[in-house]
């Protein structure tokens, strides 16, 4: 932002369209968010239309002044936290920084004679790139309880169409068969797993035969 501005003050300049600047959120030395514009709507900061309507621009503030426009580690957190939403949202799994416009993390620079971002958050555009990867990557491989249960589903499924363990149907071949007969169990689903109500009424049907 060149400059330590809150993310109201920020936002109050780009509310002018005399200023002609915007951009999609804002992050205040305190860490909060701001956001000015919708990421499906194109944002005026890069100096550079084509990046504009494809980017999802964020400005940060400055905690202290020239040369290097250093930022808080406050900022910086959200910072890597927003990149991360952004690209989960957005189906991004990957950040890309090779220092030109075609990598998928790009600053102000290469695409204006500017000095921003500065030379701090500058140096920093690779650290970004590693900290949202390793977020991503991480996100990514936690189990949810959707997926858990999708993968319990698809385990059960697989218990309930297999057949008798070998040894089972060398050592309980008779005594299974005999059972399908007394009409203590159908028979099928050999090696799935029997619910409470499945057990009691194989209990009760075994009782009543004797």
């Amino acid at each position: 932002m060149a400059g330590n501005l809150s993310i109201e003050a920020c936002g109050n300049l780009f509310a002018a369209s005399s200023r002609g600047a915007s951009s999609n959120y804002g992050i205040g030395s305190d860490g909060r968010v701001g956001m000015y514009v919708e990421e499906k709507n194109r944002a005026w900061t890069s100096s550079n239309r084509a990046n504009d309507e494809q980017a999802v621009t964020i400005e940060v503030a400055n905690n202290g002044g020239a040369p290097n426009w250093p930022v808080s580690e406050r900022a910086f957190k959200t910072l890597i936290d927003l990149c991360v939403c952004i690209c989960k949202r957005n189906g991004i799994k990957k950040l890309v920084f090779n220092g030109k416009s075609t990598g998928s993390l790009t600053h102000h620079r290469m695409f204006a004679a500017t000095t921003c971002p500065g030379p701090y958050l500058l140096d920093r555009f690779q650290e970004i790139c590693s900290r949202v990867n390793d977020r991503l990557k991480k996100e990514s491989e936690e189990v949810t309880q959707e997926k858990f249960n999708e993968m319990m589903d698809e385990w059960l499924k697989a218990q309930n169409e297999l057949p008798p363990s070998s040894w089972a149907a060398d050592e309980l071949g008779e005594e299974f068969e005999k059972a399908v007969n007394m009409g203590i169990t159908d028979g099928k689903r050999p090696q799935g797993i029997p619910r409470r109500q499945e057990l009691i009424a194989m209990i009760l049907r075994a009782s009543e035969v004797r």
